[in-house]
């Protein structure tokens, strides 16, 4: 990529001083049987957690991590999803977006490379992060959507904010915080919330996946309520540059594909 088409924030930022790979953990379509996609989750080369190499991100480095972690994550599913239907889902920060349309290049260029629809990769932005310009955020959303790719709104119901970014985004999906599920099977409380939150997004025809599901008693719950897309360790935990296995779905085998 010629340093033209790179953005100021790259351009200007410092090279990473660390190594960084990537752990996968499915998304689970019930209702169709089968592993819808995987999230890309950021590790070290050893298994080290994303909080260990995130706290080495700087101020400087954030703009070059962020393009780094993207390429890395459409690199590594490009050799290892078999199904052109299975989706990759990767966090991004918004405040490491400096221009949009020059920040999403390299991904374009990786996804090019690897032979991956834009349709299939998911970019998540969670409520938590604080946003310096909700107009900046809402430019890349439509920056990402022009380009074909989908949106994510990750740890929704986390904060005070989440109703606000969903009428302000509508984002294609929402991901419904692990704690607002915890323990739903026994919460009549949680359950009316998240029943509404359900209600909501599919009349906004948002889709809807049950994140951090730990039991057997969360998931019928909230298929009870109207979810069929899940995450968590009750189907699978990340694994490190590969594909774990899911009880009752048929195993996916990765595909050797030269990435230059």
């Amino acid at each position: 990529m010629s340093d033209r088409a790179i953005c100021q924030g790259c351009r200007n930022g410092a090279e990473l001083d660390f190594a960084f790979t990537m752990a996968f953990q499915p998304i689970v379509d019930l209702k169709q049987g089968r592993i819808w996609g995987y999230e890309a989750l950021v590790r070290g080369p050893g298994g080290e957690s994303a909080a260990s190499i995130l706290d080495r991100v700087t101020p400087e480095t954030i703009y070059r991590f962020d393009q780094a972690a993207r390429v890395k994550a459409i690199e590594l599913a490009g050799r290892l999803f078999v199904d052109d239907r299975t989706k990759l889902s990767i966090n991004f920060m918004p405040n490491a977006v400096y221009e949009p349309a020059a920040c999403i290049r390299a991904s374009l260029e990786a996804a090019r490379r690897c032979g991956f629809a834009h349709d299939r990769i998911m970019f998540e932005f969670t409520e938590n992060e604080k946003f310096r310009d909700i107009a900046h955020v809402q430019r890349i959303v439509t920056e990402y959507r022009k380009q074909g790719f989908l949106t994510a709104l990750d740890d929704f119901g986390a904060g005070f904010a989440g109703m606000n970014l969903l009428a302000n985004f509508r984002p294609d999906l929402i991901k419904i915080d692990m704690e607002l599920l915890r323990g739903i099977d026994a919460d009549r409380g949680r359950q009316i919330i998240v029943g509404g939150i359900i209600s909501i997004a599919r009349a906004l025809d948002v889709a809807v996946i049950a994140e951090g599901v730990e039991s057997k008693e969360e998931c019928e719950t909230l298929r009870e309520l109207g979810a069929h897309l899940f995450q968590g360790y009750h189907f699978a935990k990340p694994r490190l540059e590969g594909l774990p296995k899911v009880a009752g779905i048929e195993a996916q085998e990765p595909r050797l594909v030269l990435v230059s």
